[in-house]
């Protein structure tokens, strides 16, 4: 959980090296710039292990970049205890949502509300694509889909 009793949010898709961490680094610098970030715990995940420990891919790394963003992060899967201290886990496709109710469910004292990110899209894009067989332009649709959904997100839970 976030320190002083603050909110926690983690996203999630398949490996964590394309549309989570972008997500992730959106809503930071979203939360930093409202000025709301040290009342946020904030991280992204992998539902699988494949590419644990890497950066993010470097399209997206360059796509943030376009947009005056950096990130540090490092790949990683999601564990069970993910469920205990996070209080929202937003994902990306169906697929997603499908591994973490699964592993939500072997969790005792889950408290994270499990949803598709783009559940908050006031576009209604529901699902966040998989760029990683695409082009620049897929990252930089990921992009706009996570800047759409993390600022309703963030207005709803300020």
């Amino acid at each position: 959980m976030a320190a002083n009793g603050g909110k926690s949010v983690l996203f999630v898709c398949l490996g964590n090296i394309c549309r989570s961490p972008i997500a992730e680094a959106v809503f930071c610098k979203m939360a930093t710039d409202a000025g709301v970030a040290d009342k946020w715990l904030i991280d992204s995940g992998a539902t699988s292990d494949w590419n644990t420990g890497s950066s993010p891919d470097t399209r997206g790394l360059a796509c943030l970049r376009t947009h005056g963003i950096e990130t540090s992060h490092r790949a990683r899967q999601v564990t069970k205890d993910d469920f205990m201290s996070f209080d929202h886990v937003l994902c990306m496709d169906e697929s997603n949502l499908s591994d973490l109710k699964k592993k939500a469910n072997s969790v005792k004292t889950s408290k994270a509300k499990i949803e598709l990110l783009g559940s908050y899209d006031p576009e209604k894009q529901l699902i966040i694509k998989d760029p990683y067989y695409g082009s620049d332009e897929d990252f930089e649709k990921v992009y706009e889909q996570c800047v759409r959904c993390c600022k309703v997100f963030l207005e709803q839970n300020s």
